[in-house]
C-alpha cells in the first residue's frame, strides 16, 4: 500500500506529473485579493493585560510603522525611520508639542522578521493602563488605527509567517490554564499538527491528479486498473483522518475543560463536597433541603486537567416555582456534561429518582458516591450503573483525596492522561475531518462500481475534501472564515 504524497505512475506524461489537474486545486481569488489590500494600512494596539504591572506594550505593525514611531519617539541618535532591524533605543514618547508622555523603550523590526511579517515597531512602557493608554491615543493620532480583535495574528497568517492552525495555537497558548495545555499549545504552534493535515492535503492531490488522468487514457493504453491501488490509498487517508479525530476529546478538554455535574437528590452533601473540591466556601451548605437553587460553577485543576465544576440544586418533587426552575437547570447541564458525580445518601434505601436519574446518565462518564455511611449503609454496589462507586462521608472531610483519585480514574478510561502532551484537533478541525472523511466514503463507494461514469462524481468528491483539508490549515480561505478564526482572540494580539 502506497502512503503519502508520491511520484505519479508511468503511464502519466510529463506535464501531469509536474503539477495537479487544474480543476483539483484552484487558488481561491478572495486569498490573493486579500493579501493585496490587506496591508496598505497602519494598525496598533495594546498588547499587555489591563491592569497594575511593570512594564506594557503598544504595538504598530504596517508600511507606515516606522513613519508613526519618528513622530512619537524622541531619542539620541537616528530616527527610528533609520534605525536598523532587530534593534532597540531607550527614548520618550511625546505629544504633538513635545510633552512627554512617558519614557519608554522601542523595538524596532523591520519585515519579514517580525511577528506580522511586517515592519513592527514596539513601545514598551510603565505598566498600568493610563500610559499604555495616552501613548495609544498618541500613535493613533500619528496615523495608525486602532487593530481588530486578532488582527496582528491574521496578517501573521496573510503574510505568510503562520498557517490557520498554528494561528489558532496562539489562543490556546494565551489561553492554557494548564501545563498540559499550553506543551500541547506550543507543539501546534511549532507545526507539528499543521504537517499531518498537509500530509493528507497532498496525498489527496495525488489521488485526484491519477484518477483525473486516467480520464485522459483509454483502457487499452492502460497496462492494468489503478483503481484498486487508488482506493487503498484513500482508505489510507481515511484512517488517518481518524487518527486525528481520536485527539478530539483530549484537545476538547485542554481548550474547554471537563464539564463535571455534581448532582442527587437534595439535602444529600452535593455542595459540601463542591467547598470540599474547591479548598474554600463557594456553595451555601444548610440541613434544610432545596438550598441550592441555581447551578453554580467554579474552576478546578486536577492533576494537570482543567475541570468546570457545576454544583446543582437538588433533584426532588416541589411546589416551589423558583426551586422548579432549579431543578430545570440542573437536568439542562445533565445532559450538556462530559462527566458527573452523583451524590447518594446511602442511609437511606436508593429512591426510585435516583434510580431513574443514573439510568439516563452515561455510565462510562458517572462517579457515584454512596456519602453519609456514618449513619450506615442501605445501598449495595449492584443496585448502582456507574463506572465508578465510592463509600464517603463527606462530613468528616477525610475522603476528598480519595475521590479525585477515583475521578482521576474515570478520565484515564478515555483520555490519555499518561501520554506527552501533544498537538490536538479542535472542534473546527473535527467538523472538517468529519465532512473530508464522509466525502472519501462517497468517493470510494463510487469508484468500487468500477464504472467509468462514476470517475467524474468520484472526483468532485475528493475534490470536497480536498477542500475542507485546505479550510482547517488555510491553503483556502474566505473571509468568514477568518472572521470565524481571529475574532475569538484578544485585540493586542
Amino acid at each position: 500500500m502506497r502512503g503519502g504524497c508520491q511520484d505519479a505512475p508511468q503511464w502519466l506524461d510529463a506535464k501531469t506529473k509536474s503539477l495537479p489537474h487544474p480543476a483539483v486545486f484552484q487558488q481561491n481569488e478572495t486569498n490573493s485579493i486579500m493579501n493585496t489590500s490587506y496591508n496598505e494600512d497602519t494598525i496598533a494596539a495594546i498588547a499587555t493585560a489591563p491592569g497594575e504591572a511593570g512594564v506594557a506594550a503598544v504595538r504598530i505593525s504596517g508600511p507606515n510603522a516606522f513613519s508613526v514611531a519618528d513622530h512619537v519617539f524622541v531619542a539620541k541618535g537616528p530616527a527610528p525611520s533609520q534605525r536598523k532591524g532587530q534593534t532597540f533605543g531607550f527614548g520618550k514618547m511625546v505629544e504633538a508639542d513635545g510633552t512627554i508622555l512617558d519614557e519608554v523603550i522601542l523595538l524596532i523590526m523591520r519585515a519579514p522578521h517580525s511577528y506580522t511579517g511586517e515592519n513592527t515597531a514596539e513601545i514598551q512602557c510603565h505598566g498600568g493602563s493610563m500610559s499604555s493608554r495616552r501613548i495609544l491615543r498618541r500613535v493613533l493620532e500619528a496615523g495608525a488605527r486602532l487593530a481588530e480583535p486578532g488582527e496582528f495574528t491574521k496578517r501573521a497568517f496573510l503574510n505568510g509567517r503562520m498557517d490557520l492552525v498554528q494561528a489558532e495555537a496562539v489562543l490556546d497558548l494565551i489561553r492554557a490554564r494548564t501545563d498540559r495545555a499550553a506543551t500541547a499549545a506550543v507543539e501546534q504552534l511549532e507545526g507539528n499538527l499543521s504537517r499531518r493535515f498537509d500530509e493528507l492535503y497532498k496525498s489527496l492531490i495525488q489521488v485526484a491528479a491519477e484518477i483525473e488522468a486516467m480520464l485522459d487514457f483509454s483502457e487499452h493504453e492502460l497496462p492494468e486498473s489503478p483503481l484498486p491501488d487508488l482506493a487503498k490509498r484513500l482508505v489510507a487517508v481515511q484512517q488517518r483522518i481518524g487518527s486525528l479525530l481520536s485527539t478530539w476529546e483530549e484537545g476538547h478538554v485542554l481548550r474547554e475543560g471537563v464539564l463535571v455535574v455534581i448532582a442527587g437528590r437534595a439535602n444529600v452533601g452535593k455542595s459540601t463536597l463542591m467547598n470540599a473540591l474547591l479548598g474554600h466556601d463557594r456553595s451555601i451548605v444548610s440541613p434544610i433541603p432545596g438550598t441550592t437553587r441555581d447551578t453554580i460553577e467554579e474552576g478546578l485543576v486536577l492533576s494537570g486537567i482543567p475541570l468546570k465544576l457545576v454544583d446543582t440544586a437538588g433533584l426532588r418533587s416541589t411546589e416551589c416555582a423558583i426551586e422548579q426552575e432549579g431543578i430545570k437547570r440542573t437536568r439542562s447541564k445533565l445532559d450538556r456534561a462530559d462527566y458527573y458525580i452523583y451524590v447518594i445518601d446511602a442511609s437511606k434505601e436508593l429512591s426510585e429518582e435516583d434510580r431513574e436519574t443514573l439510568a439516563e446518565l452515561k455510565t462510562d462518564r458517572c462517579l457515584v458516591l454512596l456519602n453519609k455511611i456514618d449513619l450506615g449503609c442501605h445501598i449495595k454496589a449492584n443496585q448502582i450503573p456507574a463506572a465508578g462507586l465510592l463509600e464517603t462521608c463527606l462530613a468528616q472531610m477525610t475522603c476528598i483525596e480519595d475521590i479525585k483519585r477515583e475521578f482521576l480514574k474515570l478520565l484515564e478510561r478515555n483520555l490519555p492522561l499518561d501520554a506527552p502532551p501533544h498537538a490536538v484537533i479542535s472542534e473546527r478541525h473535527r467538523q472538517l475531518l468529519v465532512q473530508a472523511d464522509q466525502d472519501l466514503a462517497e468517493a470510494l463507494e463510487m469508484i468500487g462500481t468500477t464504472a467509468e461514469e462514476q470517475l467524474v462524481p468520484a472526483i468532485s468528491c475528493i475534490r470536497a475534501a480536498i477542500e475542507r483539508l485546505g479550510n482547517v490549515t488555510g491553503k483556502e480561505y474566505h473571509a468568514e472564515l477568518l472572521d470565524a478564526v481571529f475574532s475569538k482572540f484578544c485585540v493586542g494580539k
